[in-house]
């Protein structure tokens, strides 16, 4: 059965990102994402995180950069940012954006940005991700595959470097998501889910197979998170009953 973990840059929007971790604990939650949490001091995130016995699962860097040419010196920067706030919160795993561009230039660099951070955040302990998106909701961004990701990850050549596999965004560019899945799963570290379309709930009004996915990452012997990524269309405890199968929901508030 996945374990789910808790975007509480997009759950929870009721109240502040300070007080989304109890509500997530509260649902059922042990563990978050966190694709924003440079809005707070890393000190005070650790603090709440802890109070609520949760773990983290992710963050993103603080830009979109890794990719763009002639931002190099920038990447080194928010790379210094998201592995402090790694470090400071206990994240094990840092998003690496790769950002928007066309250059030609963009894969060369994202390759060389790449084999220094992964030697700069294996030092720290913290493993480096990349994310192909959709062209629909995100125009222009550079990484847009996991055939092109998984290429990425074999020309940087380091062990400490995983797809994050967002099951939003790849039906959206690709579709056949159990073969996606089964062709790529060695390089796969990190599994997202929102509904398709809109971006919410993977519920019964939704195209993503959610179950027959589950069962599958299971089958494969995945044992990481699945990030719950998606927007609302309501209250976040009101729209968490397609959770309910794994131990996520109202009823878990409730107890």
């Amino acid at each position: 059965m996945p374990q789910l973990a808790a975007s509480v840059s997009m759950l929870f929007q009721e109240v502040a990102l300070l007080e989304r971790f109890d509500l997530a604990a509260a649902a059922g939650f042990r563990a978050v994402e966190i694709q924003r949490p440079y809005e707070e001091p890393a000190e005070a995130l650790a603090e709440r995180i802890q109070q609520a016995g949760l773990e983290v699962a992710l963050l993103n860097m603080p830009a979109a950069l890794a990719a763009v040419p002639g931002e190099q010196e920038a990447f080194r920067e928010t790379l210094k940012t998201g592995l402090r706030y790694c470090g400071t919160v206990g994240a094990p795993r840092l998003h690496c954006l790769a950002g928007w561009t066309d250059d030609p230039a963009a894969e060369a660099t994202f390759v060389a940005n790449l084999k220094q951070a992964t030697a700069e955040a294996a030092a720290r302990g913290v493993r480096l991700l990349i994310e192909p998106l959709n062209t629909q909701d995100m125009p222009g961004y550079f990484l847009t595959g996991s055939a092109q990701g998984r290429r990425i990850i074999d020309q940087v050549g380091s062990d400490n470097l995983g797809l994050q596999f967002d099951l939003y965004h790849m039906t959206i560019m690709e579709g056949g998501l159990a073969e996606t899945l089964r062709a790529q799963f060695d390089v796969i570290e990190h599994v997202q889910v929102a509904g398709v379309p809109g971006r919410h709930e993977p519920d019964g009004e939704q195209e993503v197979d959610v179950a027959g996915l589950f069962a599958l990452i299971d089958d494969l012997g995945y044992e990481g998170w699945v990030g719950c990524e998606y927007t609302p269309r309501g209250e976040t405890l009101e729209g968490l009953g397609w959770a309910a199968p794994y131990g996520i929901g109202a009823t878990a508030a409730a107890d």
